[in-house]
């Protein structure tokens, strides 16, 4: 079977962006002697399709925090290693050969705690801890912002456990609060330093969860939702699920540094989270693209987009097959989704011959 390249009309070019999806273009038509083209036939399918548009991001660690050794001086006798894990209650570094341990906390610690002392979130992240840590329960320990006898006596188990001075007390400097687990970066301290009183962090980190950041270009946030289900290129060619975590409300001017974004391009930041924590957990700093779904539709009628004709009078149309007849039918294109466009009209149905290019 042959099929003449000209049909009165135009010859039909289907183009694919970087995943956002196509668009049709008419071409003027050759001359009538214009040879015929070797054709094949595809089934009609009924299935889903979208479109997708790609967004250049970063995979690193999410979050920045800042340690500061608080309190009242001393020397630096014990610090990270860049890379280190850190997680609740281990040490972050040393102070007079004493441990600075951590606790999570979403605010820093600004006081001693102990019996007399007003109540407040400090308080509540300390309770918060000794639970977590097996130093009370809830049943024993009310985790109410307030210091109380309970909250003493479990502040002394934890204090035996780790070997401190027993009294109840709290003071500044025994913990460093930061929000979660701690990816050690940088280290900006020295053992045997005076410990704080320049101002400076003693060492800087992230937390230990893998996230995409993207700058979204400000003309395409229409596309990307809160909550939305994405999937990233990962170097090495595979692709990992995640979802939008978080998506800023304000849109940030172009860096004249960042070669990521074109001249005079603004956007907006954005963290996507990937569902598999390990797949991506030897990648940090990496350039990837995030795939995030523009438009689809369920359960429609699919051909090639190669099927697709232009009629003479305008709109499209598609040859169906049926032994050694063909038949031209005029039909809707729809969503246009990689190498399948969506179709409707006629009497197209599902597992219908259509005749296409051979390829």
């Amino acid at each position: 079977m042959r099929r003449r390249a000209v049909l009165a009309g135009a010859a039909l070019v289907a183009t694919g962006t970087a995943g956002a999806g196509w668009w049709l273009r008419s071409q003027p038509a050759a001359e009538a002697t214009a040879a015929e083209v070797p054709t094949g036939t595809a089934s009609v399918v009924k299935t889903d399709l979208s479109t997708t548009v790609q967004v250049p991001g970063t995979l690193g660690y999410a979050g920045s925090y800042s340690v500061y050794a608080q309190g009242g001086g001393g020397v630096v006798t014990a610090l990270p290693q860049p890379g280190k894990l850190i997680t609740r209650g281990q040490q972050v570094y040393a102070v007079d050969n004493r441990p600075v341990r951590l606790f999570y906390a979403d605010r820093p610690a600004w006081r001693p705690l102990a019996l007399g002392v007003t109540g407040g979130p400090d308080v509540r992240a300390v309770e918060k801890n000794l639970v977590a840590l097996g130093h009370a329960t809830t049943r024993n320990l009310t985790v109410d912002g307030r210091f109380t006898r309970a909250t003493a006596a479990a502040l002394r188990r934890w204090q035996d456990k780790t070997h401190q001075a027993v009294t109840g007390r709290l003071e500044l400097g025994t913990v460093t609060f930061q929000p979660g687990p701690l990816r050690v970066t940088t280290v900006n301290g020295h053992v045997g330093a005076p410990a704080g009183g320049d101002g400076e962090p003693l060492l800087v980190g992230t937390s230990t969860t893998v996230a995409v950041t993207l700058a979204v270009p400000a003309n395409r946030t229409y596309l990307v939702h809160l909550g939305d289900a994405v999937t990233v290129d990962l170097p090495g060619g595979t692709a990992e699920p995640g979802r939008v975590t978080a998506l800023s409300t304000v849109a940030a001017e172009r860096d004249e540094n960042d070669p990521g974004r074109g001249p005079g391009q603004t956007t907006v930041p954005a963290t996507v989270t990937l569902d598999h924590q390990v797949a991506a957990a030897t990648f940090d700093q990496a350039p990837v693209q995030v795939n995030v779904t523009g438009k689809a539709v369920k359960g429609v009628l699919a051909v090639p987009v190669t099927a697709l004709v232009a009629l003479a009078g305008g709109g499209w149309g598609l040859y169906l097959v049926d032994g050694a007849e063909r038949r031209l039918i005029g039909v809707t294109p729809g969503l246009f989704s990689d190498t399948l466009v969506e179709v409707s009209g006629g009497d197209l149905r599902e597992n219908a011959t259509v005749e296409v290019p051979a390829t």
